[in-house]
């Protein structure tokens, strides 16, 4: 027989008979390795990408090979379709009339739809788990077969498995199909998949949801039952501990627990409602924004929430926006528009007089509210709404002070993550897809030195960054910033964009040093992304128990009884004083209700009143998580809060 070459990622190259497998080459360089081996990528010589081959797979050329294990996240996401497949597998078996739909893997595990007249229960899905258990446990082999497309169509038709053959006569473009069986379940797929069953432990049925055939409305609803899935049951078990404590957090359920806002169905979906407590903490994170803004050289202007049509249209809102946008509204028969974003307000602003270069930089900002279309089916409280308001700036610049103004942008934002208390955070730098430029505006080469300048700021901060394609704005490429929770979950944050575009439609200019009038560069940076999204991640992050200088209320006044009213009055007009917020609960309720109340509104501190301390002149100090502090003289525990505000120290997040 021929032999071939295969070089290995070391370099080595071994030369073995045409027909020989990965799981072979991986048998010959060690057992552990053969053990550990999930599935193989393997490239042409002079390929640098390649493709995922089961481990069983003949090699028939000179190839470029490597085996992968558990260490390699492709290695996971062959896994987790092969778990799909074991899913199916186990439904057909308890369920054989089911139709079956696809079965792809996702971030945090699969899913696989089915067509059933009865929905899915939890006893289902208990049954289901314990025969995939079953069928994992009896090593079943994931085996790869070809066979002509007509017999294809002819096997589905016969089980009557018509979604099935919708995707055989759409997907399968050779004249010979691939198909994968595991017992004696048998699907339609490219694969490829993991050698056999006996490695799928780790997983658990999460729930059901009804999925429209192809994702399209009109065709049949199909019942998708999703599934976590991972290598190990200690990684599971940290994503079901991850996911109660997301429960936990939940802003919506805390909004209301705490009454901060609401939604209400009257006005409509995704339109918040600021309530009292939440308005204060927002008040409290605007002034120290604005305060900041101020001290870094910005200017706060204010915009109208609608314009004319004809400013989205020079904007290019209008092309490449249109389907995030309201509706227009016509007034005096010309067509207005709510605004999705701020900058034509900005770009206004500073188009309403000539600048010179010794006025530049210009650094406008807004906290300004926009409006955006998003259909009901994505909203999500605080965090995917239709009117929120952004931390919006503009800044316009001359070309040599633009990498000092993003280098700004980029310190601004680690400035606003450290102030609330986020100390994780993820870089991602997203440009354009070159391969579909109708998608964005500008010139190949203005992307292109657009692109350079920004991650040059990145590498000239010392700053590691992930380039995405076909991810920036139509007008420029962006910087995001996204930080990371108190349970590890990454939330876009801070977004700083190049744009070369609106100048040049809007007509930009200054008058430069050679007295020439030129075009300026322009900078789009938001830090907080939104308020409500904000909020609701800063809630999330601190389940609600706010640090000390943004609790709305701070200490909650417990006052034993009636008989020292008057003394807890003293000490609640004590601490307003000092400006800290202060709650006196004078209910006729005894004192451990009073206490668990607070708790429960996670107020940071109470101070317990009694006729001991009317006497002496203290308080009973309790902090919400730390518990009993002992007396305290009113004078020192007014101190000791005001120098914790002013310092805006962090508790511990969820405490």
């Amino acid at each position: 027989m021929d032999p071939i070459h295969v070089t290995l990622p070391d370099g080595k190259v071994q030369e073995v008979p045409k027909g020989t497998t990965p799981a072979d080459i991986a048998k010959q360089i060690s057992p552990r390795l053969a053990d550990a081996a999930l599935v193989a990528r393997v490239a042409a010589p002079n390929d640098g990408a390649g493709e995922l081959i089961d481990l069983r797979r003949p090699l028939d050329h000179d190839v470029k090979l490597q085996i992968l294990t558990e260490k390699d996240p492709d290695a996971l996401f062959v896994f987790r379709h092969s778990a799909a497949h074991l899913l199916a597998a186990a439904v057909m078996e308890l369920y054989p009339n089911v139709k079956l739909g696809i079965g792809p893997p996702i971030d945090t595990g699969f899913f696989y739809e089915f067509l059933r007249e009865q929905p899915f229960t939890p006893d289902d899905l208990a049954k289901i788990e314990a025969k995939m258990h079953d069928l994992a446990a009896q090593d079943l082999p994931n085996e790869r077969k070809l066979m002509p497309k007509p017999e294809a169509l002819e096997l589905y038709k016969n089980s009557n498995q018509v979604f099935k053959c919708e995707l055989v006569e759409e997907k399968a473009i050779e004249p010979i199909v691939s198909f994968y069986t595991t017992g004696k379940f048998i699907d339609f797929c490219r694969g490829p998949h993991i050698p056999s069953t006996k490695r799928i432990q780790a997983f658990k049925l999460m729930s059901v949801a009804g999925a429209y055939w192809k994702g399209q409305e009109g065709n049949p609803q199909l019942q998708r039952i999703y599934a976590a899935c991972f290598f190990t049951k200690k990684e599971l078990d940290e994503y079901l501990h991850r996911l109660e404590e997301a429960k936990r957090r939940d802003h919506r359920k805390l909004g209301a627990e705490l009454e901060l806002f609401s939604i209400q169905d009257e006005a409509g979906p995704g339109l918040i409602f600021w309530h009292p407590k939440g308005g204060l903490i927002r008040k409290i994170i605007e002034d120290w924004l604005r305060d900041e803004l101020l001290a870094r050289g910005y200017d706060l202007v204010y915009t109208p929430h609608i314009m004319r049509l004809d400013l989205w249209k020079t904007s290019g809102h209008t092309d490449f926006y249109k389907d995030s946008m309201f509706g227009p509204v016509e007034v005096e028969k010309a067509q207005y528009q709510l605004k999705p974003m701020n900058c034509p307000g900005h770009i206004l602003i500073y188009k309403s007089k000539l600048h010179s270069y010794r006025d530049l930089p210009v650094r406008l900002a807004e906290l300004g509210t926009v409006y955006r279309y998003e259909r009901s089916g994505v909203l999500h409280g605080l965090l995917r709404v239709r009117g929120f308001t952004q931390d919006d700036a503009h800044i316009f610049c001359t070309p040599p002070q633009i990498e000092k103004e993003v280098e700004a942008c980029v310190a601004f934002a680690f400035a606003v993550m450290k102030n609330f208390g986020f100390d994780k955070f993820e870089v991602e730098l997203s440009d354009w897809d070159a391969a579909h430029p109708e998608n964005y505006a500008g010139k190949p080469e203005d992307w292109h030195r657009a692109s350079t300048a920004l991650a040059s700021t990145m590498q000239h901060l010392n700053i590691p960054y992930k380039k995405i394609e076909g991810e920036a704005a139509f007008y420029g490429p962006k910087i995001d910033i996204k930080l990371i929770d108190a349970i590890g979950r990454p939330w876009q944050l801070t977004t700083v964009q190049f744009d070369f575009n609106l100048p040049a439609r809007f007509g930009l200019e200054y008058v430069a040093e050679d007295g020439a009038r030129h075009q300026p560069l322009m900078v789009h940076r938001a830090l907080l992304g939104s308020v409500e999204r904000f909020f609701g991640i800063v809630v999330e992050h601190y389940a609600g128990a706010f640090p000390l200088w943004l609790a709305p209320v701070q200490v909650e006044i417990c006052p034993v009884s009636e008989k020292v009213s008057d003394y807890a009055k003293h000490v609640a007009e004590t601490l307003k004083g000092h400006d800290l917020r202060v709650h006196l609960d004078d209910r006729n309720e005894k004192l451990p209700a009073k206490i668990r109340d607070a708790q429960m509104q996670k107020i940071p501190y109470m101070f317990v009143v009694g006729a001991k301390e009317a006497e002496a002149g203290t308080v009973a100090v309790r902090h919400r998580a730390k518990g009993d502090l002992g007396p305290q003289p009113l004078a020192e525990a007014v101190a000791a809060l005001r120098e914790e505000a002013d310092s805006r120290v962090i508790s511990g997040s969820g405490s």
